[in-house]
């Protein structure tokens, strides 16, 4: 039996982020990978033996943002949620934050924890580093589901509007590109930016509590992860300029999930992949913001089952 202060040390140890606290999942466990050089976080648990579900969350948020998702999908399936780089517990790189850098890195930690196929789900940034992944790594995967994301060079408008009425949705992306501006103003008020986000993109503002916009905005104050959250949006011109250079040699042919929201940034998912993509469907989640696995949770999970079974 293992002794738990041994447990605990290990885990410190392989942590690379030790001083942001860990939140346990009933029936998931933590452990860190290495994926080419980066250590990342992953929180596995559900059925060994069936389809793998790897779940990437996007800004500002952590592999906690599938909380209420994931048990629900625990009965059928294996899931693992991932830290990306930069995220949560993960390791912060130094630079290369373009989707198809990172999305190396996430693949590697996928087949570090022993899966060679997988359905991927995934939210936000998430989604971008999603996207890039199925552009290089298809054939190892069973198909990808996408979640109100404005991906570089793909969703995400070729100009951000000036119409107070949408541009709330998007006009952070222009911010976060600044030099140094966004830390100086950021660096020490991380709850009340993360807090804006939170409570401005969910349909309902008291869709988080206290307590989770805490750790989120705890999250991205720890150890350079404000850096490394800006780092995604300064590198997206790259991501997409990858992404294009991709797409010139392929299109996508595994099956595509496009789930938006009634509220969410992008009105129709499916639609806006579908000119890439040979087989893209879409669903839309009723009464939910930007943070459907949040805001409507069983909604998500049954999406998500539907798609898998369906394509099994």
């Amino acid at each position: 039996m293992t002794d738990p202060a041994t447990s605990a040390r290990h885990v410190r140890e392989s942590n690379p982020v030790p001083d942001l606290p860990l939140h346990d999942l009933a029936g998931f466990t933590h452990c860190w990978v290495d994926a080419d050089g980066v250590r990342l976080h992953a929180v596995e648990g559900g059925r060994p033996a069936g389809p793998a579900i790897v779940l990437l969350a996007g800004f500002p948020q952590t592999w906690w943002a599938w909380r209420k998702v994931m048990p629900s999908l625990a009965g059928r399936f294996h899931v693992i949620a991932i830290d990306l780089p930069g995220q949560g517990h993960s390791e912060r790189l130094e630079r290369s934050y373009d989707t198809h850098t990172v999305a190396a890195h996430v693949h590697a930690a996928v087949k570090a924890l022993g899966v060679s196929t997988y359905w991927l789900v995934a939210h936000d940034i998430g989604a971008w580093v999603a996207f890039s992944l199925a552009l290089q790594f298809e054939s190892q995967l069973r198909g990808v589901a996408l979640l109100d994301a404005g991906i570089p060079g793909i969703t995400l408008p070729e100009a951000i509007p000036t119409d107070p009425d949408r541009a709330w949705k998007t006009w952070h992306f222009a911010f976060h590109l600044v030099p140094d501006l966004p830390e100086t103003l950021l660096a020490g008020r991380e709850r009340d930016y993360v807090g804006w986000f939170l409570k401005v993109k969910a349909l309902s503002p008291d869709t988080f509590e206290d307590a989770e916009l805490d750790h989120y905005a705890a999250a991205v104050a720890a150890d350079g992860g404000l850096r490394a959250s800006l780092a995604y949006y300064r590198d997206a011109a790259e991501s997409a300029r990858k992404n294009h250079e991709a797409l010139k040699r392929q299109h996508l042919t595994v099956p595509i999930l496009g789930i938006s929201s009634s509220h969410g940034s992008i009105p129709d998912m499916a639609a806006s992949i579908s000119p890439w993509a040979d087989d893209a469907t879409g669903v839309v989640v009723p009464d939910a913001g930007h943070f459907i696995p949040d805001e409507q949770p069983q909604a998500v999970a049954a999406a998500v089952a539907d798609f898998i079974l369906d394509g099994d």
